[in-house]
């Protein structure tokens, strides 16, 4: 794709204020896309973590986006066709399947409950009910920062396949530390430092 683009801003006869617009827009929505993918998951964005979840959608206007640039920009070119074919040849199947992996496998967490920080505006603790596996799992997150650079920690999961391991509580008992209870009254406690990082992420189940 990168090389396509290239190509594509490198050729004599690409013309035309519009199909310029549209290729920087496909650029950028691509850009978007990549740096959503790497930014991992522990400390990691919150707004890289919401744009990851429609990173197909990115995908299809990118393609679109990089499609009319070349249909506008090349009219008089014989690389036209061929780039548009290439183009949809090779990305339209690859959404696609990255589509059927992504409601296959993906989906969207559920949130079931959110906390801020007692005397923190900043921190806030989340409880998310993951869709993504088959088994009844719930995990705890810290949010530390405002947005845009609000960033997301785990604080730890449980397997609720199990009944006694569900968890049924979760709460701040100080600005710096969250208490998980769950159903059989097994208690994890976690602090919480400056950074918004926990001292250890627990896993239960």
């Amino acid at each position: 794709m990168i090389h396509i683009v290239r190509g594509i801003m490198d050729h004599k006869r690409f013309q035309g204020p519009s199909a310029f617009l549209l290729l920087t827009v496909a650029v950028a929505l691509g850009a978007t896309a990549v740096t959503a993918l790497e930014s991992g998951d522990e400390g990691a964005l919150v707004l890289m973590i919401g744009i990851r979840e429609h990173v197909i959608l990115l995908g299809w206007l990118a393609l679109a986006a990089l499609t009319g640039s070349v249909l506008l920009g090349l009219k008089k070119s014989s690389l036209r066709t061929p780039l548009v074919t290439m183009l949809l040849v090779i990305g339209a199947p690859t959404l696609l399947l990255g589509g059927l992996v992504s409601a296959a496998f993906g989906g969207s967490d559920e949130e079931v409950a959110t906390e801020s920080a007692p005397g923190l505006g900043d921190r806030r603790l989340l409880v998310v009910a993951r869709s993504s596996v088959l088994d009844p799992v719930r995990c705890v997150y810290v949010d530390q920062g405002n947005s845009p650079l609000e960033r997301r920690w785990t604080v730890g999961c449980f397997n609720g396949d199990s009944e006694d391991n569900a968890l049924i509580k979760t709460v701040w008992t100080a600005p710096d530390r969250i208490r998980m209870t769950t159903a059989e009254g097994a208690v994890h406690e976690v602090t919480i430092a400056p950074s918004g990082r926990p001292d250890r992420v627990v896993s239960v189940g």
